[in-house]
C-alpha cells in the first residue's frame, strides 16, 4: 500500500458515498487508476465493507455500555462458543477479546436502562462460562471516530 492508497483510503473514511471521479479529484490521480486502485484495496480485503453512521440519539440508542467480561476458565471452546454468542447479540456493536484484568470487552448499545437490565438478566447472564460483568457507562463522548489513521 503506498501514499496514494493511503489517500484513497482516507477519502473513502472520510465519506464513502463520494463517487470515484470526485476521490480522483481530491488525490490528483485520473479516474481510471483511482477506480482500480479501489478495486484493488477491496479485492484484497483492505476495504471489508462500506456503511452508514447513524446518530444512535435519533434511533434512540440513549445508552451506551462497556462490559468487562471474565470466563470461568481459558478454553478454546468456551472462548469459540462465547465469540458465537455475542455474535449473534444485536445488542453487541463490539466484543474484543482482551488481555488484562478479564477476558472480553464488549461495546453494548440499548434503548434505555430498563432495556439494558433485560439485557443483562435475560441475555448476557444465560451465555455459558461467564464468571463476572463489570459495566461502565458512556456519559458523554468527545470524540467518536471510525476513522482508522493512516
Amino acid at each position: 500500500m503506498d501514499k496514494v492508497d493511503k489517500e484513497i483510503l482516507n477519502e473513502l473514511q472520510r465519506n464513502a458515498k463520494q463517487n470515484t471521479k470526485q476521490i480522483a479529484s481530491k488525490i490528483g490521480l485520473s479516474v481510471t487508476p483511482t477506480y482500480e486502485r479501489i478495486k484493488r484495496l477491496e479485492k484484497s480485503g483492505v476495504i471489508k465493507k462500506y456503511v452508514a453512521l447513524v446518530d444512535r440519539q435519533i434511533i434512540g440508542k440513549q445508552i451506551i455500555a462497556y462490559c468487562q467480561i471474565t470466563l470461568f476458565k481459558h478454553q478454546k471452546s468456551l472462548i469459540d462458543q462465547f465469540k458465537y454468542e455475542m455474535s449473534i447479540l444485536p445488542e453487541v456493536m463490539e466484543c474484543h477479546h482482551v488481555s488484562g484484568n478479564f477476558d472480553f470487552l464488549l461495546k453494548v448499545a440499548v434503548n434505555d436502562m430498563n432495556s439494558f437490565q433485560r439485557f443483562i438478566n435475560e441475555r448476557l447472564s444465560v451465555v455459558e462460562g461467564i464468571s463476572t460483568i463489570h459495566s461502565s457507562f458512556v456519559m458523554d463522548s468527545y470524540k467518536d471516530s471510525t476513522s482508522y489513521p493512516l
